[in-house]
């Protein structure tokens, strides 16, 4: 690929390349957009086949963290890190002491969290190095494990998204099929049955189904059985790619709401669940409870006033289904633009402008 041809078709403004001898660390962190404030993603580790693979992923994923965070009303631009290596196999401190030594290099430009392949424990690592970093241990006054959080954002979407398809948010009742059942979808689970809802539940790993089962009463069912069974809400919470030409036809819901990345195999497959009448919840709205959580951070962590901006997700998911009315669109590309407005209107209100005869703002 060429790098720089991509960077300038979608705008990205900075991609740095990390390596340390003596940690083994190779990393790559990518900014794509500033405009609202830092970039703020976390630090995926994964051992990656190749480094073009590693490239393109840190790209597709700090592009996609610009559109959640400003999707989330948070000032704060969209980054990601992707660390090559096995995370079972090549974590030291060393390597991440080095890697927030690079973070600390940026002077703010980025600020990092824990991601697929890193944990808390990983990040107070890399906050020996450097304050850029979020999602640390709540010793250090940081909010901890975020998926509790991102939990509780995506049940609200989830509320929401019932509302539009059925004209009430209760989820009393309803029958709620659930695909993958770890960390952030247990959560879930516990806020549906709380409520009242009906778990169908399906996972890779047996030991996450039956801890459903036990706890909350769930329906087990094979994993490719659980696109066809009979619901009200399919959740998809573990794959990317899921909403694919395979899948949809065999969906009975009339709601799609789940905490999954990249649920849309490619745009069309969002045409096309649109066509059918379907409520969909794009992911990286419904999901951002995790990113709104950690962001609280940079103005000194406050549970109760992050959980309250995380509520709101509610009240974004019903925006984007406004603006998908208002332009006559499906509700993932509603969301694109939703954020793109943002973007550009503060953008133009920061850019470049003289007063007083000098410069006063540039990014």
């Amino acid at each position: 690929m060429n790098i720089f041809d991509y960077m300038q078709n979608y705008d990205y403004e900075q991609l740095v390349f990390c390596q340390d001898e003596n940690s083994g660390l190779k990393a790559i962190i990518c900014i794509h957009d500033t405009t609202l404030g830092p970039a703020l993603g976390g630090t995926r580790m994964w051992p990656y086949k190749t480094e073009e693979e590693a490239i393109i992923d840190v790209l597709r994923l700090g592009r996609g963290m610009t559109y959640k965070n400003a999707a989330a009303g948070l000032n704060i631009g969209g980054g990601k890190a992707v660390i090559i290596g096995d995370p079972r196999e090549h974590k030291s401190e060393e390597l991440f002491r080095a890697f927030g030594r690079y973070i600390q290099g940026l002077n703010g430009r980025y600020i990092t969290a824990e991601d697929v392949g890193t944990t808390v424990a990983d990040m107070d690592m890399i906050h020996l190095e450097t304050d850029y970093v979020t999602g640390v241990s709540p010793a250090f006054g940081s909010s901890g494990n975020p998926s509790p959080v991102t939990a509780y954002g995506v049940y609200r979407g989830m509320k929401a998204a019932a509302k539009l398809a059925y004209g009430s948010d209760s989820l009393s009742g309803r029958v709620v099929a659930v695909q993958g059942v770890g960390n952030v979808a247990y959560n879930l689970c516990r806020h549906l049955h709380e409520e009242g809802a009906h778990l169908i539940v399906t996972d890779i790993n047996q030991e996450n189904v039956n801890r459903a089962v036990n706890d909350f009463g769930a329906k087990a069912v094979g994993v490719n059985d659980i696109f066809g069974v009979e619901c009200d809400i399919f959740s998809p919470c573990a794959l990317g790619a899921i909403i694919n030409d395979d899948t949809i036809p065999l969906l009975k819901a009339k709601v799609i709401a789940g905490a999954a990345n990249n649920q849309l195999k490619e745009e069309k497959h969002g045409d096309m669940i649109h066509e059918m009448g379907l409520i969909y919840a794009p992911d990286y709205v419904i999901n951002a409870g995790g990113v709104i959580n950690v962001a609280d951070e940079l103005q000194g962590y406050n549970r109760e006033r992050a959980l309250k901006k995380v509520e709101t997700i509610y009240d974004t998911i019903l925006k984007v289904y406004e603006v998908a009315e208002r332009d006559g669109m499906p509700s993932y590309k509603a969301a694109d633009r939703m954020a793109e407005e943002r973007i550009a209107s503060v953008g133009k209100s920061r850019n470049t402008f003289l007063q007083n005869g000098k410069t006063v703002y540039h990014r």
